[in-house]
């Protein structure tokens, strides 16, 4: 399906087991021990960490920066990528310096607004988009050039990521963007939360009907939930999302709302992994990295690996 890639999450994956990755936002601290101390928790757990490149148009450590101490330190990230506000130069140029630091999963995003953050007055580059982002990354990992031809030499090994949103087979089945990305070079989704075991189930059912499991590796978003409160805040506010209401529910009546959110999780993480075409899971929590790490162990699935 993908050709090889030097990095722990792609042999995971080629191998057929059930990936986990989690999620880390850079700190506001010119400081590497502020970056460990936030995801050492997930050191020999996760098979890797996405580093956010500037979520909700905030301003924190660079992405890479951060996702080279990681690496400095025995966390295998996946660097967010990013064309809000970097050129194609900037761009590609990171993308070739992030490989010779030995940074090879990257994730390709266009970025949210600058409106949606705190310093809205700030210029917007998007030159070009992450599709197109992509195809450049893709071409100069496979042809080891440049887009105005120079060489690259060696070239960047890449593994290359996209984001996508669960749905349900039918009249809005994403067949055709699916296709386009996996042709622009994804080789691997990260999709959005999804707290619905059956949504799940059949849409990884789409997914392997469609071919597409064939081509790429889908891993469905999910978290450990703080509250009740929280997860009606998400059904609110982050568009796709619905945890239903037995979740809810179920939150409502536990004495420790924190610890059932792990469970739940937990549970779901369990679920994921019997499901075809799922080949993993990409855990998500605001500054919840140790809750992530907790719920991968409560799992029990790395254990299962053979």
């Amino acid at each position: 399906m993908t050709q090889s890639a030097p990095s722990k999450l792609a042999q995971v994956l080629q191998a057929g087991s059930f990936a986990m990755t989690a999620e880390t936002s850079p700190p506001d601290a010119a400081s590497p021990q502020a970056v460990i101390d936030r995801v050492a928790c997930l050191q020999g757990l996760a098979d890797a960490v996405n580093v956010t490149d500037g979520a909700s148009a905030r301003v924190h450590m660079s992405a890479f920066a951060a996702a080279t101490i990681m690496l400095q330190n025995g966390i295998e990230p996946v660097l967010q990528m990013t064309t809000r506000d970097r050129n194609r130069l900037a761009l590609q140029a990171d993308v070739v310096g992030a490989s010779a630091l030995g940074i090879h999963n990257f994730l390709c995003l266009t970025g949210d607004k600058m409106s949606a953050g705190d310093q809205p007055e700030a210029a917007e580059v998007f030159e070009v988009d992450s599709g197109e982002l992509m195809r450049q990354m893709r071409a100069m990992r496979d042809d080891g050039c440049f887009p105005s031809g120079r060489r690259i030499d060696p070239p960047p090994a890449l593994f290359l990521g996209a984001a996508e949103m669960p749905a349900e087979p039918g009249d809005n089945w994403p067949a055709a963007r699916l296709q386009a990305k996996i042709d622009n070079g994804t080789q691997f989704f990260q999709t959005q939360y999804c707290f619905e075991l059956e949504k799940v189930r059949s849409y990884c059912q789409g997914l392997v009907d469609g071919g597409f499991t064939e081509q790429a590796y889908f891993l469905i978003g999910i978290g450990p939930l703080a509250s009740a409160k929280s997860a009606r805040w998400m059904n609110d506010n982050l568009f796709g999302v619905q945890v239903p209401d037995s979740i809810i529910q179920r939150l409502e009546g536990a004495d420790d709302q924190r610890a059932e959110g792990r469970a739940i999780c937990a549970e779901l993480l369990q679920g994921f992994s019997e499901i075809e075409g799922c080949a993993g899971a990409h855990l998500m929590a605001p500054y919840g990295e140790a809750a992530c790490a907790q719920v991968i162990q409560e799992s029990g699935l790395l254990e299962l690996r053979s």
